[in-house]
């Protein structure tokens, strides 16, 4: 047995409805300034205070709740795995960034312990990440070349080393200040255009600019880098040039771990639930080849390259040549913009899998306060990174564990997104095309260009997506107050006398034109109709005069044509659209071009005698066209609520009747 509901009320236009249900907030926000809202804003309490320290320090709000017995042993393995990592990486990356390797040890210390305390994603490893060192060792290069006869154990070759290390402290203090700047602008929400295609092809796209990065050691080759647009290309065919120079023994030691490591991150991945805890094997790893590189002393027979002399402690803080900021001002913005774009993007994507949120405004905090303040310990930028937070992940980790390290290994699960991209395809064609043209952008040209092509392509997709939205023709589904587009609904019909027209997106001046020929074509408005009619309508309303002039001249005083009824008594058949009534509840908002084409398409109706009423406008909508002289063509009783409103005023304007209220069986 299926149910009904009926509902009895009285008709609502707009200005009825506010009357009978809206709020005092006119009368009442008026007597309030802008000084006493400040000043209720300013007030300070001691919960207030506790709030804004717990959301500006988060480790403050979740290092009360840890739950020990839960997460305490997956993230002792998950902190000593990435942590043990991390010390060769770091050295690796400090060679990317063109500086002595103690200063990635650094960089993987001072900035990941400022993120634990500042940082809200409970995932995100932060220390050296290969394409922001490979950006700023494009700058020390630059500002710093190298000489070509240079002894690094001499005191001009010391001196040398302090030149880049300030060049790179000075960039990684900037893009902190810029961060900070950022945060103070409240300018987080421009992580909201990293849409979830140019996230994920961003992070695959990037792994393969890390992984060429590493060929080379891998190869036992000693090549000068390559930065810049199709930097991978030219990466990889200095490679193939070079092949015949590789060192056999360091390829052997490369071929033993990948076949060590890649299988066994497997059986992590896929038996995880039934593992207590990941095999650590990047730990062990680690400690075999080190302990038989020094066994055999593989450098000295077989020229393996290996770390020297690691200074111990920590550095004396110390100022970076801010003498360079002016020349390093436009890298140190897109340096800037690519590490808080990977930092935010992994941050999104382990906090929509383990179900917590991120807030973008506190991340560019976290990261502006540890790139500031490591600056000032010989640390170059650094930025969340891909391999190392997926490590950390992988090994189990829970909260905010921070030290990691990058291995080409551990980037297989951003190689393995290309799984994704069959359902990408079925789901949605244009998120596609966002995923296939933001990663060959940021492979073929560069990092930071691609992931500025990736978003400003997705950003053309929306703009082209509400150009084109559609404009449909509602119908009735009978003996109801549910209105349909006809041409999805075929038991949906139009009500005689009546369009009925939805658009389905903003009216503003990108799509204008595109709307105005929309409803046009469902109207039926040309050029030479309007004037036909217009004519028509003219020479009525003459003859319309003469005969009242007859009709007081004789006596006779006609008071019951009312300006409510007067279009219906037109002549017009049954059958012919008298009235258009536009639903605008999906119009989300209005510009003054847009406004001004709702008052032009409202004159152009009133030349060919057809009368425009409105249902369903949001507050905004409705107050642009109010402010733009809508009203001047329009009566504030053609604005209804809803479209049922309207169609039920309309109806009893047309057929005289006296009530007011209709009676609706669902």
């Amino acid at each position: 047995m299926s149910a009904s509901v009926a509902v009895y009320r009285s008709i609502f236009t707009e200005d009825r409805f506010k009357q009978a249900y809206g709020s005092e907030e006119d009368s009442t926000s008026g007597g309030v300034g802008l000084r006493d809202r400040l000043a209720a804003r300013c007030r300070c309490s001691r919960r207030a205070c506790l709030h804004l320290l717990r959301q500006r320090v988060p480790i403050f709000s979740w290092l009360p709740g840890y739950r020990f017995k839960k997460c305490f042993l997956g993230d002792t393995i998950a902190g000593l795995t990435v942590g043990i990592l991390h010390i060769p990486q770091g050295m690796a990356f400090a060679l990317l960034t063109s500086v002595a390797p103690i200063f990635g040890l650094y960089t993987s210390f001072f900035p990941v312990i400022i993120y634990m305390i500042f940082g809200t994603g409970r995932h995100v490893s932060t220390g050296t990440f290969a394409v922001v060192s490979l950006m700023t060792g494009s700058v020390v290069e630059q500002l710093v070349p190298t000489p070509t006869e240079l002894n690094s154990s001499s005191p001009e070759g010391a001196d040398f080393e302090l030149q880049r290390i300030g060049v790179a402290s000075a960039v990684a203090l900037l893009s902190g200040i810029i961060m900070l700047c950022m945060f103070g602008l409240q300018l987080g929400f421009l992580s909201t255009y990293l849409s979830e295609p140019i996230v994920k092809a961003f992070t695959s796209a990037a792994a393969f600019h890390v992984t060429s990065s590493q060929l080379q050691s891998m190869l036992g080759l000693r090549l000068s880098r390559h930065t810049g647009t199709f930097s991978i290309f030219k990466t990889l065919a200095s490679v193939m040039e070079n092949l015949s120079q590789t060192n056999m023994a360091e390829l052997l030691i490369s071929v033993v771990c990948l076949a060590v490591l890649v299988p066994v991150k497997e059986i992590n991945t896929r038996y995880r639930q039934r593992l207590r805890t990941p095999i650590p094997v990047e730990i062990l790893t680690v400690i075999i080849a080190t302990s038989v590189a020094y066994a055999f002393s593989l450098d000295s027979f077989y020229a393996i390259e290996i770390v020297g002399h690691i200074p111990a402690g920590f550095p004396r803080p110390q100022l970076p040549s801010l003498h360079t900021f002016p020349d390093i001002a436009g890298d140190t913005v897109a340096i800037t913009f690519v590490g808080y774009a990977v930092s935010v993007s992994l941050a999104m994507i382990y906090a929509d899998k383990h179900g917590y949120s991120i807030h973008p405004n506190q991340e560019l905090l976290a990261h502006g306060i540890s790139n500031t303040v490591s600056s000032f310990f010989t640390c170059f930028p650094s930025s969340a990174t891909l391999a190392t937070t997926n490590i950390l992940e992988s090994a189990g980790g829970y909260t905010q564990a921070v030290l990691a390290c990058i291995n080409v290994t551990s980037l297989r699960q951003m190689f393995l997104q290309f799984q994704d991209l069959p359902e990408l395809w079925r789901i949605s064609k244009i998120d596609f095309m966002v995923w296939v043209v933001t990663w060959l952008s940021v492979v073929v040209l560069n990092v930071d260009l691609g992931l500025a092509i990736g978003v400003v392509f997705s950003m053309m997709t929306v703009i082209c997506r509400t150009q084109r939205a559609g404009c449909s023709v509602l119908g009735r589904a009978s003996n109801t107050e549910i209105y349909r587009p006809v041409e999805n609904h075929s038991k949906c019909y139009e009500v005689p006398g009546m369009k009925i027209l939805t658009y389905n997106g903003p009216i503003y001046y990108g799509n204008r034109s595109f709307f105005r020929e929309e409803m046009s074509k469902l109207l039926g408005l040309t050029s030479e109709k309007i004037r036909s009619r217009e004519k028509a309508r003219k020479a009525l309303e003459k003859r319309e005069r003469e005969t009242n002039v007859n009709t007081v001249e004789r006596g006779i005083a006609n008071a019951s044509f009312s300006s409510e009824n007067e279009f219906f008594k037109s002549e017009k058949s049954e059958h012919e659209v008298q009235v258009v009534l536009i639903d605008c509840s999906s119009v989300i908002f209005v510009d003054v071009a847009g406004a001004r084409l709702f008052t032009q398409m409202c004159i152009e109706c009133q030349k060919v005698g057809v009368h425009v009423y409105l249902s369903n406008c949001n507050e905004s909508v409705l107050k642009i066209l109010t402010s733009s002289g809508l009203m001047n063509y329009m009566k504030p009783q053609h604005i209804f609520i809803t479209v049922h409103d309207a169609v039920m005023y309309i109806q009893q304007q047309k057929e005289k009747h006296p009530e007011n209220t209709t009676t609706v069986w669902v």
